[in-house]
Parts: structure tokens; C-alpha cells; sequence
């Protein structure tokens, strides 16, 4: 990563050596990783952060006035004003760290809907939706007697914004919508979304679901205009376990919490509980300060490449891929939008999808294979699964060029 921050060069070969993993063998194989939607790999600078944590500086933070738990909350609250910084918040106090997506997602919900979301109303989402973004709005639908709308994608994976526009009424309260695909890439116009939103009715709540878009283009929350915007370390090249939701600290700050205990509290006794302020309100319990620390480190590591960087060489890969599987009989792309990003899903006429993944890890290609997450998605498509292959910045057009053997190989077999 030094050679980066002091060339400002990208070379594929030179950031490979910082991923560790990237170097190993399946099977006698080189591992060609293809499944970047469902997780990232580490550089070796995540790695030794959350070593260097556990190793020197590891104790509860908060409440203690020893030499390394001060050090270890100050790395807890130095990530929240790295992430601010990231996606352009207005404040650190607008940034609230969770296990995941989902989990932000949940509390959203959970929070924010129960509280604002009445009989009658109505929660836009849109058909392409990954089932964190489906499930709890259907849960608040029926616990409040309200109704879930969705918004139709088009043959190519694109949103209707004219039956978008259709849905959008006094009833609205929520809409919920994902920045990025994650089954078949397509990049949603989210600034327009919230816009549209917002001049019907500026008490329309916008949650964008980050989770796919966090790590592949520069997101400043500010500038969409979003009121919540959440994601997940473990896409962007951070450890598992933690998550980040980005709220208007208005929106925040009139939220009950989500979850009760220790940190969220600021005073307690039997006759009652007044709590925190905000973000601490919705930490309950200890927080993952390793996974905290982490993110610090797979921030300036993604900083350290460069949006435009990382852009070009997934563009790059997408394109070569695409050119490739489009020529292969039988095999027909799910999702062709004119704005995608690095997400391939395909079926093979005949083949299933699950049958090619298994062929393709024996020559040591690791893709995904199924719903994604997005069976209603799926069901518009007609398709029971897809092959999915999903690239990162560290991918190569000499893995591709693997990939495509393989699979031809797999088809070549299965038939």
C-alpha cells in the first residue's frame, strides 16, 4: 500500500500483494475470487490493524481511565469521524454502528417506522430489493396495517421511474430503496428517487440500503440527500460483525432506541431512565471496537486507491467479461442496465446454476450461485437462480480469461 500512496499509480499486480489470500491455491489451483457482492477480501493493512488491536490495545471503552482503554475508545470514536468524513456527513453524531446492514436496516424499521408509520399508510420499495430491504417493511406493513408498494424493473434490470413516480401518494411514508443491485448490478438514480420523494412530500423518510454501492463509487449522503443510508464493512475490505446507518440527526434524535442496556443510558434508577445522546443511544452494550478499528483501516486503504481508480478497473472488467459470456451459446445475462456496475448474473439454457458453480470451484473460480437474496427478483426474471460473478478492483482480465475457460469446460461436461 505504500507504493500506492506514493505513486498514485494503480497497477493490479502491485495491489494484489496486499491481499493476502489472493495468493493461495484451490486445489492446486490459483483462486480466482469472483464472489465480491457476498464479501470482500482484507488488504494486509485491515489485517493488521485489527491485530495490532489485539495485541496492544485491547479493553472495554467508555468507562475506563487506564492508558489503553482510553486508547481504545478514542479508535472507536476516530472510525465515526473517518466514516463521516467517507460519505460526507454532517457530523459524527449522525453515525450509528451496527452489526450490518441488515441490522440498520432493522432498526430503522423498528425505530423510525413504528413510531411514523400508521394504518393506511404506504412503504415504497422496489422489486430488485435484497431481502433485508424487503422482510422488515413487510413486518411494519403488518403490524401497523399499512401497504408495501413496489416499484417494477424493466427487461434489462432497470427501474420504471414513470410507475415510480405513479406510486407515490399523501399515503407515503417511507420509501426504501437499494443504491446498487446486488443480483444484477444495476446502479438506481437514488438522487432523483429521494427527489421525487421529497417533492411530494418532504415528510417521506428515504432509506437507501448502501450495502453494494459503499465500496464502488463515492457516496456523499449530503448530496443525494438521503435521511438514512446504511452498509457494511465486510463489502468495502473490513472485517465482519459491524455496520454503519447514517441518519439526519433530527430524525435521529426523535427516535426511541432500539435496543436497551449498558452506554445508551445516561442516567438509571428504579423510579425510571432518561438515555444518551445520540449515536450512543443506539449502541446498547459493548460495540466492536475491532471491528471498528478495521473500517479506520479499509477506509484509507479504499482512500488510498481512489474511487476513480477502483472505477476504471471495474469498468474495465465488466466490459471484457460481458464481450466473453455474450458469446457463449446458451448462456443469457440477467440484468444488461445501461448504469451497472461489476455484477454479472447469467443462466445457461438447460444447465443449473448450482451444477456450474460446483464446476467452476474445481478449477478453483469461486462465484455465487441462487436467489441472491432477491427471489421475488428472480421470480420477474423467470429464472429459479443465477450464476452470479461479481469483481473487485483487485480482479485481473487473466481471471476472467480463467473464468470463461472454466466455464466453458462446465458447460462442455454438464450437457
Amino acid at each position: 500500500m505504500q507504493d500506492i500512496l506514493t505513486k498514485k499509480i494503480f497497477d493490479v499486480d502491485e495491489v494484489r500483494k496486499d491481499f493476502p489470500i489472493l495468493s493461495r491455491e484451490v486445489d492446486g489451483k490459483p483462486l480466482v475470487y469472483f464472489d465480491n457482492a457476498a464479501t470482500s477480501q482484507k488488504p494486509q493493512s485491515v489485517i493488521n490493524a485489527i491485530s495490532d488491536y489485539y495485541s496492544n490495545y485491547n479493553a472495554n471503552i467508555h468507562r475506563g481511565v487506564y492508558s489503553i482503554s482510553i486508547k481504545a475508545s478514542e479508535a472507536y470514536e476516530n472510525a465515526k469521524i473517518k466514516v463521516k468524513e467517507f460519505i460526507n456527513a454532517s457530523s459524527e453524531r449522525e453515525i450509528i454502528f451496527t452489526r450490518g446492514t441488515t441490522e440498520a436496516i432493522n432498526l430503522i424499521t423498528y425505530s423510525y417506522g413504528l413510531e411514523n408509520v400508521n394504518e393506511g399508510d404506504e412503504i415504497i420499495i422496489s422489486e430488485m430489493e435484497h431481502h433485508a430491504n424487503i422482510v422488515p417493511w413487510q413486518v411494519l406493513c403488518e403490524k401497523k396495517k399499512a401497504a408495501l408498494k413496489v416499484i417494477p424493473v424493466n427487461d434489462s434490470g432497470e427501474l420504471l421511474i414513470d410507475e415510480y413516480k405513479k406510486l407515490l401518494s399523501d399515503k407515503t411514508k417511507i420509501v426504501a430503496i437499494g443504491h446498487i443491485s446486488n443480483s444484477l448490478g444495476t446502479i438506481n438514480p437514488v438522487k432523483e428517487i429521494i427527489r421525487l420523494a421529497k417533492e411530494k412530500s418532504k415528510d417521506i423518510a428515504v432509506v437507501v440500503d448502501g450495502a453494494q454501492a459503499i465500496h464502488h463509487t463515492k457516496v456523499d449522503v449530503k448530496d443525494i440527500g438521503a435521511d438514512f443510508y446504511v452498509f457494511s464493512s465486510h463489502k468495502m475490505y473490513g472485517p465482519m460483525g459491524i455496520g454503519v446507518l447514517y441518519g439526519r440527526s433530527e430524525l435521529l434524535e426523535a427516535m426511541p432506541p432500539y435496543q436497551t442496556g449498558g452506554d445508551m443510558i445516561s442516567t438509571v434508577s428504579f423510579k425510571g431512565t432518561t438515555y444518551n445522546d445520540i449515536p450512543m443511544k443506539f449502541e446498547a452494550g459493548t460495540p466492536n471496537v475491532e471491528g471498528a478499528v478495521g473500517l479506520t483501516a479499509a477506509i484509507d486503504y479504499i482512500n488510498c486507491i481512489g474511487f476513480e481508480a477502483i472505477h476504471k478497473q471495474e469498468t474495465e472488467l465488466l466490459e471484457y467479461a460481458t464481450a466473453q459470456l455474450n458469446e457463449i451459446n446458451g448462456l443469457r445475462i440477467i440484468g444488461t442496465a445501461k448504469k451497472k456496475t461489476g455484477v454479472i448474473s447469467f443462466v445457461v439454457e438447460g444447465l443449473n446454476a448450482l451444477d456450474i458453480g460446483i464446476m467452476l470451484d474445481t478449477n478453483g473460480v469461486a462465484v455465487r450461485t441462487g436467489q441472491h437474496c432477491t427471489e421475488p427478483l428472480m421470480d420477474r426474471f423467470g429464472v429459479p437462480g443465477t450464476v452470479r460473478a461479481s469483481f473487485a478492483f483487485y480482479n485481473t482480465k487473466e481471471e476472467i480469461d480463467i473464468f470463461v475457460d472454466a466455464l466453458k469446460k462446465a458447460i462442455e461436461i454438464l450437457k
